[in-house]
């Protein structure tokens, strides 16, 4: 392969993306019912996800985390929502498989041995 041919360079193989979708000009404060259809759609895509109070983790290869991200914007956008932003934080390994459950329990780990 040609180090410079930048076309056949792959996306990572799992990755988990931490993102906050926002919808724009609803005329309501309140985005309780977006964030359901968000996650009716994650739940339907099979993709491991945890909805927590300022966005959602969803974990997969990165095309399947960007396919189902750009699917929730068009699932808000069909709500009413004429515009969409959304933030996100992505994360990659190579060194091994790790879920975002098992990032959160090693530190729980640390935290009950010195008794925190």
């Amino acid at each position: 392969m040609d180090p410079t041919d930048y076309s056949q360079v792959p996306t990572p193989d799992k990755c988990y993306v931490d993102f906050c979708l926002v919808p724009v000009g609803t005329g309501s404060v309140s985005v309780a019912q977006e964030v359901a259809e968000v996650q009716r759609l994650l739940k339907a895509s099979g993709l491991a996800h945890t909805m927590h109070s300022a966005g959602t983790t969803v974990e997969g290869s990165w095309d399947e985390v960007m396919k189902v991200i750009g699917q929730a914007h068009t699932v808000v956008h069909r709500t009413g929502a004429v515009r969409v932003q959304t933030s996100m934080r992505a994360g990659t390994r190579t060194d091994k498989v790790q879920t975002a459950e098992q990032k959160v329990k090693r530190v729980e780990e640390i935290l009950a041995k010195d008794g925190s």
